[in-house]
């Protein structure tokens, strides 16, 4: 189930978790955050490569590159058993921004987003059949836990992709990780 909790930028909880989705999504619209729920029903095998999960939503892909005009896509699957994990997770948990928004289409498992909003931080668990748009600008970042097991389709209006730049802040250190935080909802 998805789940967003609010927090102080000083890492003290400030509400209660929302687990309603039209909630949630009227609670991230408030400061640009597009979230929504798609149909996530598509047959995956547990190995299926990139070419096969974009196939697999052809019509999902061609609709939000064409309402964004996107230049790219990519997806990114991790497992529990992948042998870089910790690398990967590594990568993600430092607080970035991007120039362009980050867009993301949760076609199976589950990650944690935080977003540091002036003095608060929101922890958004995306599951399957989430999509969660955040704006350009955003300083954030994402945990996938310690046995990451998601599916995301990525989309970009840059060629390069993916492309972070670090705040260099240490704020994500004062924030419950990926694991800590599911085991409270």
């Amino acid at each position: 189930m998805s789940a967003l909790t609010l927090y102080h930028a000083t890492g003290e909880r400030a509400g209660e978790t929302l687990r309603d989705h039209a909630e949630i999504s009227a609670q991230l619209a408030a400061i640009g955050v597009r979230f929504e729920r798609w149909q996530c029903d598509q047959p995956l095998a547990a190995d299926a490569d990139s070419a096969a999960v974009v196939a697999a939503y052809r019509a999902d892909v061609d609709r939000l590159t064409a309402e964004y005009a996107f230049q790219s896509h990519d997806v990114v699957s991790l497992r529990p058993d992948h042998p870089d994990r910790a690398a990967f997770r590594a990568k993600f948990l430092n607080e970035h921004t991007h120039a362009d928004f980050e867009v993301r289409f949760f076609v199976g498992g589950r990650g944690l987003f935080y977003l540091h909003i002036d003095q608060q931080v929101l922890l958004l668990l995306c599951e399957a059949g989430d999509l969660v748009s955040v704006p350009a600008g955003t300083p954030h970042w994402f945990d996938m836990g310690s046995a990451p097991d998601f599916t995301c389709i990525r989309f970009f209006t840059i060629a390069d992709g993916w492309v972070g730049d670090f705040t260099g802040s240490d704020i994500a250190s004062r924030f419950p990780d990926f694991d800590q935080h599911v085991e409270t909802l």
